[in-house]
């Protein structure tokens, strides 16, 4: 009696301190997180490749690209300048650029520095060993107006040295700069586009990142389009975003089904309003779960809220199995009906903890987080349920007794177990089912299966990649080498490897810091050249023909005998080197690193070769990397089911004996392979989450045997608990099952029909045992 008095008041204590510690996490708002970095874990451990990938990566969390058509040039020119003036103002964004306008003069003197460091290897070959077939190229070339067009006058640039250099720094894309507007423009179906493009205030996944951004977007192309006008955008913060708010609502709507189908079982079950007390055990659970995720991990992601509103199913049996053995009671005794399930709920905690405990045991911290809230869900629902429930439940008087159709329905069962022709039917009609299941099943894992992309978002991206030519991929080379000359060298033979595969429709276009410039003793040995071609007249000829001065020519070569030798720090301070500058990491771990980045990679077969022939380069591909680290975590979840076995069997064997073991263990085991069987047959594939799903499934199979076989109460008052706890397990997984993102909806799937496996084999297999605990030898007092 005196733990019963001070149970439920240490209790409440105990919340109120919990209570307290949530409002402090979150006195600077909730900290919850919503990027698809946050779930996956690092893949690469060497800093050097992490940079690399943050690198790669920076671009797409922060920047936003935007393209402005219209049919008419001049009225698309003025929209977007329209459009910056009122995104400057919106204050959403730290930068907008429309226009682009370098200073020309000091482009010319940097061009012309520049033009041997930038020279193209193959005019450079030429103009080296052949230096009369390249000065009749370039007269025929002064001689069309038309094709020797440039930045730098003609009489500063006789050789056209500047041109080659300032064609080579043109990048792949159809945009083209307007000298009269100073913007990137181009021509498609019928419209004149004009590039706009920005950086976000926060990152794609900050928690600070603009909100409702793509609302804002939405109102803009509505605008837009009521001039005539069209706006695509894309950027990582937009996909952020959508992912973010998708999330919550899924969440939201997850949990206000799941409890309002509780709530209408727990009425027509129990008959009573006081039943729903229980979901005190629910908010007890999610309150535990929220503090000490984001005491472990400082934020909670918005997968985690979502999967874990699915817990309201599992700790709602609690209760449920509780409640359930007052058909057995003429006169209600709560910590009396508690005693007798207190074993039982003891195995179905351990049981279920083993399931969330295994997800710990990855390299993913998706997962992690969700063994992590649902082990403290359930630790702070059994705590709730065996200290304060039973206080709220004093002189509740139960107003249903046991259901005849379960009575029938274990007869019917007993029955059938004493024909053995019937039992051997169904367990070849059984095997028939896996087997063809089985030989259906597809296993694989796929990065996009942990994300919902809306698909107006990919159609605008595709529409961007189609328009601009830019195409980003994820894939990328590091190159290492001793000095920044070797490293030069390395990526030229990337880069003519990429020529071969750019030639065969393999790759669209690449970025190399080799395109920049070349190496200093190449440069060297050029300026040496060309001095001792100064000497020479008989190559200079074609330009006597079409009446430029031998003495021009030779002033022009003496001036690039003296060009300074540029190195790679000065190269990217040019102001066309933007697009290479996030290429060079500079000197890492005595090495000097640079990356060479890809558009519009349709083959990734063929990187890996290119990267073996060359010393000090290494493919990165995050995607198929996290793919098979996906394949490898699969297998492990495996082990750790096998694991898990193990362990429920040496927990059964010590608290409950042989006998009940095999028969208990039976009921994950059958449940398990028709689980898998069902997946295979409706065309779901196996992946990382189903085989977590089985993990959560087999606890859940546990858990129906034990209560089952526990003998606590009558058979059909231990069915109806069992058949309850069933029904809110199938309820909210089962609307995780309907979830937008394919992780999440193959994970509740899994677990949903795990849960009806596990019903149908715990009411075919297992038999309520007798003796001490039946309610025949539990004495019924009269009062408290």
């Amino acid at each position: 009696m005196r733990n019963e008095r001070w149970l439920p008041r240490l209790f409440l204590l105990c919340m109120a301190a919990l209570l307290c510690t949530a409002l402090w996490q979150a006195r600077q708002g909730w900290p919850v997180s919503s990027g698809l970095l946050d779930l996956l874990p690092q893949v690469a451990s060497d800093p050097v490749l992490r940079q690399a990938q943050e690198r790669v990566q920076a671009p797409l969390t922060h920047q936003l690209v935007a393209l402005l058509g219209a049919p008419d040039k001049r009225e698309a020119i003025r929209q977007a300048r329209d459009l910056s003036q009122r995104w400057r103002q919106s204050g959403l964004f730290e930068r907008v650029q429309v226009e682009f306008e370098p200073d020309l003069e000091q482009l010319r003197a940097r061009l012309l520095a520049g033009r041997i460091a930038m020279l193209p290897p193959q005019a450079r070959a030429q103009l080296e060993q052949r230096p009369q077939a390249y000065a009749e190229q370039r007269a025929r070339e002064i001689g069309d107006p038309f094709s020797s067009a440039s930045l730098i006058p003609l009489d500063q640039d006789w050789l056209g040295l500047a041109r080659q250099a300032e064609r080579a720094l043109q990048p792949d894309t159809s945009l083209q700069l307007d000298p009269g507007s100073g913007m990137l423009l181009t021509r498609h179906d019928g419209l004149t586009w004009a590039l706009v493009r920005t950086e976000t205030r926060g990152r794609a996944f900050d928690q600070d990142s603009p909100p409702r951004l793509a609302d804002y977007i939405g109102q803009e192309q509505q605008r837009l389009r009521a001039d005539g006008a069209r706006l695509l955008a894309t950027g990582g913060i937009l996909y952020a975003e959508s992912g973010r708010s998708l999330a919550m609502r899924e969440g939201g709507w997850i949990s206000a089904c799941s409890i309002a189908g509780i709530v209408l079982i727990l009425l027509l079950a129990l008959r009573s309003a006081r039943a729903l007390l229980s979901f005190i055990v629910v908010g007890c659970a999610l309150l535990t779960g929220f503090v000490a995720c984001v005491a472990a991990f400082g934020t909670i992601h918005v997968m985690t809220l979502v999967v874990g509103a699915s817990l309201i199913g599992i700790v709602i049996d609690f209760p449920l199995h509780w409640l359930s053995k007052s058909q057995d009671m003429p006169v209600w005794q709560p910590w009396r009906a508690l005693d007798r399930i207190r074993s039982s709920l003891r195995i179905s905690l351990a049981a279920n903890l083993l399931g969330y405990l295994a997800l710990a045991f990855t390299p993913f911290p998706a997962l992690t987080q969700i063994a992590v809230f649902s082990s403290a869900g359930l630790l702070g629902a059994y705590a709730c349920t065996t200290c304060l429930l039973p206080a709220l439940f004093r002189n509740w008087r139960p107003a249903v007794r046991p259901r005849r159709w379960l009575s029938y329905l274990l007869g019917q069962r007993d029955r059938l177990a004493s024909r053995r022709g019937l039992q051997l039917a169904g367990a070849v009609l059984l095997a028939g089912f896996c087997a063809i299941g089985l030989a259906r099943l597809d296993m694989r894992d796929d990065l996009r299966q942990w994300i919902s992309l809306p698909a107006a978002m990919q159609d605008e991206a595709r529409q961007i990649g189609a328009i601009t030519g830019f195409m980003p991929t994820s894939q990328f080379f590091l190159v290492r080498a001793p000095d920044d000359d070797e490293l030069l060298r390395r990526q030229a033979r990337v880069a003519a490897a990429l020529d071969t595969l750019k030639a065969e429709g393999g790759v669209g276009s690449y970025l190399a810091l080799s395109q920049l410039l070349s190496p200093s003793d190449v440069q060297v040995r050029t300026r040496a050249r060309l001095a001792e071609l100064s000497a020479q007249a008989a190559p200079w000829q074609p330009f006597d023909t079409i009446g430029v001065p031998a003495a021009a020519i030779r002033n022009e070569l003496l001036r690039l005998a003296d060009t300074p030798v540029l190195d790679i720090p000065a190269a990217l301070d040019a102001p066309w080197a933007e697009p290479w500058r996030d290429l060079w990491l500079g000197r890492q771990a005595g090495a000097s690193v640079g990356l060479v980045t890809l558009q519009g990679l349709r083959t990734v077969a063929a990187l890996d070769a290119i990267a073996r022939a060359v010393p000090g380069v290494v493919l990165v591909d995050q995607n198929g990397e996290l793919n098979r680290q996906f394949a490898a975590t699969r297998t492990k979840a495996a082990e750790l089911k096998a694991a898990s076995y193990v362990l429920a069997a040496v927990l059964l064997l010590v608290v409950l004996g042989r006998s009940a073991t095999w028969r208990i263990l039976s009921v994950p085991l059958l449940s398990t392979a028709c689980t898998v069987a069902m997946l295979g047959i409706v065309g779901q594939p196996l992946t990382l989450f189903s085989m977590f799903g089985l993990l959560l499934a087999s606890a859940v199979a546990v858990d129906y045997a034990v209560f089952m076989q526990s003998g606590a109460s009558s058979p059909p008052v231990l069915a109806f608990g069992v058949a309850l706890s069933a029904a809110t397990t199938l309820l909210s997984f089962g609307l995780l099952g309907l979830s937008s993102t394919p992780a999440v909806s193959n994970f509740g799937l899994t677990i949903a029909l795990g849960a009806v496996f596990s019903l149908m084999a715990t009411f075919l297999i297992v038999s309520p045992r007798t003796g001490a605990g039946t309610p025949a030898a539990v004495p019924q007092e009269a009062g408290e």
